[in-house]
């Protein structure tokens, strides 16, 4: 470094001290203030109205074509900013600004998570690895009950490690693709993937975003979500052991194609495998938030995707779609005889044209621009206002009602009965804020219930949503809600054996 930028690096680091030091004693100073209660003041009516309104707008975005995020960031902002007018008046606006920046800290930790996540699966997306599993599937003669529990079971596990959303997804197009002369098929099969991928999340740290929530929050170590495996398996199997009989008696007509995974597909199943692992060490064996191994887990698909750019070996084959003007010049060079007009088909059909394709090189930074940001602006708007919420002090009177004047286990059962009406992360968020002094076994149990609950409804959740809107005028609110006895008998069942074989931690 040359003197002359050491003289500019230590110019800042002169001034970004004392700021440090002031921000240090702002934030002291405004932890020793209490809260005002503004549970039955004006401003605090007028927050529960704006979230309610807000979250009403969320829930039918499917009628409006209304962004959920748009209304809950609006609603966030709105609620802190009558909640900063209220203690600027009272002279504690650090106090305001600390409690935001709390919430603030905690969707951060969210997102980062998320976004890693989401990146290595759209990365796997690029590279064909759902798109393998789809064809492998549609080329095997399999029956239709056969493929019912194929993609139940696929999805219990799958979500696991994935959102039920990008999971409820990926199989639904197997079930479409294979149903579409049986529409009782792709219904009771659209039904038992909202239902298993709900279930499988239900046992992960990272499956779903009410496990990662408890994760994060630190309330249930790593290694004891897994006892909720076999409650999530009961909850799954029952209902799909009811609607099997209901399953057409047929065998589907076999698809073949050809396809394969493009290069590095497997080495970046690998990568996720072990990002995933890094941050389970991370929080078990350092003490660091799972999301900082997250974070580490990001600079394997860097480096490799790196690798990949510096190794691939047919960057000069056209890997994209021809353009207009690129086929009107292709046409004009045809009609003069200068090329055969049918050589660029030609040679898209080439092996050594398909050879590229499967050679492709990616940028990691693309499949970051591509995360779903609707969704994580909304986890943004609900995580925000949630804790403008708690401050005005509505989270400590639902605690009291629920955790103090209930027996925690009707609470918890209620809670996720709930979470077919409302998002199983708002649930869960809410119930994290109250912070109720409950034993391990009812942390697991809220955490069951909460990620299965949704799958009640089929706006319980999102992979319900989604298949709703993928198999449109096949698998309906109405058709799901035919069998919700059914699916409530695998709730009932998983809490019943929850308290069965996890009876140690209550």
């Amino acid at each position: 470094m040359t003197p002359r930028y050491l003289k500019y690096f230590w110019f800042s680091v002169a001034l970004f001290l004392p700021s440090l030091s002031i921000a240090a004693e702002d934030l002291t100073a405004a932890s020793t203030l209490q809260p005002l209660n503004l549970t039955q003041h004006w401003n605090g009516y007028l927050c529960l109205v704006l979230f309610a309104v807000a979250y009403l707008f969320a829930m039918t975005e499917e009628v409006t074509d209304l962004r959920k995020s748009k209304p809950m960031v609006l609603a966030a902002s709105l609620i802190w900013v009558f909640i900063a007018i209220v203690y600027a008046d009272k002279g504690m606006s650090e106090q305001a600004g600390l409690a935001f920046r709390s919430s603030l800290e905690g969707y951060a930790q969210l997102f980062l998570f998320i976004m890693v996540s989401m990146t290595y699966l759209n990365a796997m997306e690029d590279r064909g690895v759902f798109e393998n599993l789809r064809v492998w599937l549609l080329s095997k003669d399999f029956s239709y009950r056969q493929l019912f529990w194929i993609t139940g079971i696929q999805a219990f596990f799958i979500s696991s490690v994935c959102n039920n959303l990008t999971t409820a997804l990926l199989m639904g197009s197997v079930i479409i693709a294979m149903g579409k002369s049986e529409p009782r098929f792709i219904t009771l099969s659209c039904i038992n993937v909202v239902i298993a991928a709900n279930a499988g999340g239900s046992f992960s740290p990272f499956g779903d975003i009410t496990t990662l929530l408890v994760w994060q929050k630190g309330v249930v170590p790593f290694a004891d979500f897994f006892c909720l495996l076999l409650p999530a398996i009961v909850n799954f199997t029952l209902p799909a052991a009811v609607m099997h009989f209901a399953i057409p008696k047929k065998q589907p007509e076999a698809v073949q194609e050809d396809q394969q995974m493009k290069r590095g597909g497997l080495v970046i199943i690998f990568l996720f495998i072990l990002t995933i692992i890094t941050a389970a060490s991370f929080e078990n064996f350092l003490g660091l938030p799972p999301v900082a191994g997250m974070m580490l887990g990001l600079t394997y698909l860097k480096f490799f995707s790196y690798y990949l750019q510096k190794t691939s070996g047919h960057s000069d084959i056209p890997s994209h779609e021809l353009t207009g003007a690129e086929m009107a010049n292709i046409k004009q060079q045809a009609v003069d005889g200068k090329i055969d007009y049918f050589a660029p088909m030609k040679m898209m059909n080439s092996p050594l044209y398909k050879e590229a394709e499967l050679d492709q090189p990616f940028d990691v930074f693309n499949k970051v621009a591509n995360l779903e940001w609707d969704t994580l602006l909304f986890f943004y708007g609900v995580m925000v206002a949630v804790g403008g919420l708690s401050f005005i002090g509505y989270m400590e009177v639902a605690s009291m009602y629920l955790y103090s004047d209930m027996n925690p286990t009707v609470a918890n059962i209620l809670v996720g009965i709930a979470s077919a009406f409302i998002d199983n992360g708002t649930i869960m968020l809410a119930v994290l804020t109250m912070a109720p002094d409950i034993s391990q076994g009812q942390w697991l149990l809220v955490t069951l219930t909460a990620g299965v609950g949704g799958s009640l409804l089929a706006v319980g959740s999102a992979a319900g949503v989604g298949l709703m809107g993928q198999a449109k005028g096949v698998y309906t609110f109405t058709s799901h809600l035919k069998w919700t006895p059914v699916i409530a008998l695998g709730y009932v069942g998983s809490i019943v054996v929850h308290f069965l074989i996890n009876g140690r931690y209550f």
